[in-house]
């Protein structure tokens, strides 16, 4: 009877699992993972590299804003900070990529492609708001 009980057991558990990860609930340790620097290398900058990257990557620093290393990205550009680790809401990268730019910069960026999807606004919200940690130079990060 106890084998059966604890059987019982394992499948009510793998069954909670596949159907909390199939609501599109996120555990407390997915979220966590947004605060190592492997969550940067990993998630964000591919996003960064590939929406940002003609104007903020490598040679090109539109706006004296270059992306590239952990100590440009938080130094910002011309018009100051772009990133305030901790607050999603308050970083002019994040209401830029949302469309929804201050109103004396009207442009929203990636300013001539596409606006990038939500899930991938969000997944740069969250790495802003678990602190935006990222390595120092991550074009070298394993």
């Amino acid at each position: 009877m106890r084998r059966v009980l604890a059987g019982v057991g394992v499948m009510a558990a793998a069954l909670a699992a596949v159907v909390l990860a199939g609501s599109g609930l996120r555990t407390v340790a997915a979220q966590d993972a947004a605060n190592k620097p492997a969550f940067y290398t990993e998630k964000v900058r591919p996003l960064l590299v590939t929406n940002c990257g003609k104007c903020h990557f490598d040679m090109n620093h539109k706006g004296g804003l270059s992306l590239a290393t952990k100590a440009t990205t938080m130094k910002g550009g011309r018009d100051g900070v772009v990133i305030v680790p901790g607050d999603a809401a308050d970083s002019l990268l994040v209401k830029l990529i949302r469309h929804e730019g201050p109103a004396n910069d009207p442009m929203p960026m990636p300013s001539k492609a596409p606006k990038m999807s939500d899930e991938d606004i969000a997944t740069i919200e969250q790495w802003v708001k678990a602190g935006a940690v990222m390595p120092n130079d991550p074009a070298t990060a394993p």
